[in-house]
């Protein structure tokens, strides 16, 4: 029994794995270039990621998603007008997102779940957090981003089955392509 618990502890951990890059933005930027080279090699990727603002320079605190494998943008802000100090997080448009990312995982094989982090509403049961619940539960692997705000409440969620990477695109790519060798063995013609 014991040796077995130590089995099932090893994979999971070669099916959820988080990242931290220091400094804003670093974080995207891995996400998005471990991404496009899975893509390139042929790995089919359910997710989603941080899209790049087109007016990043601005100060506009807009945040859009890319919703893996391809698109659409999805904004998942709402403009407050000037002087607002709320939280502009648009619940609903942020739900739809994770809505049509569930409804890509059950509808075909996903090789890897991609997600930009494990964020507020992933720490409080909702957000992305259904999402990565299925995809493990399926057997997909999840390779998702971490802050330090949240990763607390990820190491909970995760209950040590998860591994932490080195926050390089080598550690990154090393990890989904080991994690994603069993799920492309499983669908394999005989």
């Amino acid at each position: 029994m014991c040796c077995s618990r130590a089995s099932s502890r090893l994979e999971a951990k070669m099916r959820l794995a988080g990242v931290t890059v220091e400094g804003r933005g670093g974080t995207d930027r891995l996400m998005d270039a471990v991404a496009d080279r899975l893509t390139r090699d042929g790995v089919r990727l359910v997710g989603a990621l941080r899209a790049a603002s087109p007016d990043a320079g601005s100060g506009s605190c807009d945040c859009d998603l890319w919703l893996l494998p391809n698109g659409p943008r999805w904004r998942i802000t709402q403009d407050l007008g000037p002087g607002a100090t709320a939280c502009r997080m648009d619940a609903g448009a942020f739900e739809e997102a994770v809505g049509l990312a569930m409804s890509r995982l059950r509808a075909g094989r996903a090789d890897l779940v991609i997600l930009n982090k494990f964020g507020l509403s992933e720490a409080e049961g909702r957000g992305f957090r259904a999402l990565i619940s299925e995809a493990l539960a399926r057997g997909v692997p999840v390779l998702t981003g971490l802050s330090e705000t949240h990763r607390a409440a990820f190491d909970r969620y995760a209950d040590g089955m998860a591994t932490i990477l080195t926050p390089t695109e080598a550690a990154v790519m090393d990890w989904c392509n080991a994690a994603v060798a069993p799920v492309a063995e499983e669908g394999a013609c005989p």
